[in-house]
């Protein structure tokens, strides 16, 4: 059983489902524009993330819900309003993670949190703007940047 409180409970479900929103949009954008830099490599990391809080539910006894969000996720008309949505959604990320961060106090929880937070505000905001900004440029709105071919950086 769990020997979490309440607060801790929801904190990790609005963690799950941000990640499970998250993954579901960038699955539409590949959909819509293709296997597109960041996307793809984000997409990825948001499957990373799932499971680093399915490790947390299982430790804790907690049941996995469903993800709610395929087909449910915003749509977009082009690859550079996908990616300055992306930004808005990494920065409300951060606001989102400091609150939760504030909900436990179990070590285990609280790495996770930050690591999310971590890959959110320093790999996948800059991507996003590296993505909009090459948008905005006429560029291809890859958004791959220095990181190109550099796995597991997302």
């Amino acid at each position: 059983m769990t020997d979490l409180s309440e607060t801790e409970i929801h904190a990790l479900n609005e963690a799950l489902d941000d990640e499970y929103r998250a993954f579901a949009t960038y699955n539409q954008v590949i959909a819509d524009f293709g296997e597109v830099p960041p996307f793809s490599n984000i997409r990825a990391a948001e499957g990373r993330h799932i499971d680093a809080l399915f490790v947390l539910f299982t430790r804790y006894g907690l049941t996995i819900p469903e993800n709610s969000w395929p087909g449910k996720v915003q749509r977009y008309t082009s690859l550079q309003q996908a990616c300055e949505a992306g930004i808005a959604a990494e920065i409300a990320n951060e606001d989102m993670y400091q609150r939760l961060l504030r909900a436990t106090e179990h070590p285990d929880i609280l790495r996770v949190f930050r690591n999310l937070q971590e890959a959110s505000q320093q790999r996948h905001l800059p991507a996003f703007q590296r993505c909009a900004q090459s948008s905005a440029t006429g560029g291809h709105g890859r958004g791959a940047g220095r990181h190109r071919g550099r796995k597991g950086q997302a």
